[in-house]
């Protein structure tokens, strides 16, 4: 089977090679399906210096079809939806889009990994697109006040993932 093996691979690759940004391991040893993610706010964005974990869910086809992603810690993000769920197009099934979006190329492809998923979300942090945004409140809030209340929230969950982090 090409899920268990590749994702297995994926892993000790990330481990011997760590990518920086982020770090990644199972949430349970047992489960080759769960993933947990650990992002470093990029340096000169509002996020800096935060640690926002999250869970990658691959699917059993896994590259086949892309992971779900879902921040638990808490983060204040247009592509963000407010229960942590990662709104972005590489994220997203492959094929056509059936709202007319996203061009196919901007989809899930195989040739995806944990690497470029990940390096993805880094620069989603440091620029949000809030053209479809998965939290509308934050994108309106960075469309017309990002130095606000925006700044304002996203500190506040930087603060917050830094003491959960030390817990």
């Amino acid at each position: 089977k090409m899920g268990p093996n590749k994702l297995c691979f994926c892993l000790s690759e990330l481990n011997k090679n760590p990518v920086e940004g982020f770090s990644a391991g199972l949430i349970d040893d047992d489960d080759i399906y769960k993933w947990e993610v650990v992002i470093i706010g990029p340096q000169d964005t509002l996020f800096e210096g935060g640690f926002f974990k999250a869970y990658l869910t691959f699917p059993y086809d896994y590259p086949l079809r892309p992971p779900k992603m879902k921040f638990i810690t808490e983060i204040w993000h247009p592509n963000v939806a407010k229960n942590g769920d990662v709104c972005i197009s590489i994220l997203h099934e492959p094929g056509e889009d059936k709202f007319g979006y996203e061009k196919p190329e901007e989809r899930w492809l195989p040739i995806h990994t944990v690497e470029t998923i990940m390096i993805s979300v880094i620069s989603m942090l440091a620029d949000p697109n809030s053209d479809s945004p998965a939290n509308v409140d934050a994108a309106k809030e960075w469309r017309e006040d990002p130095n606000g209340e925006f700044k304002k929230k996203v500190a506040r969950c930087v603060r917050k993932s830094q003491e959960m982090a030390y817990d």
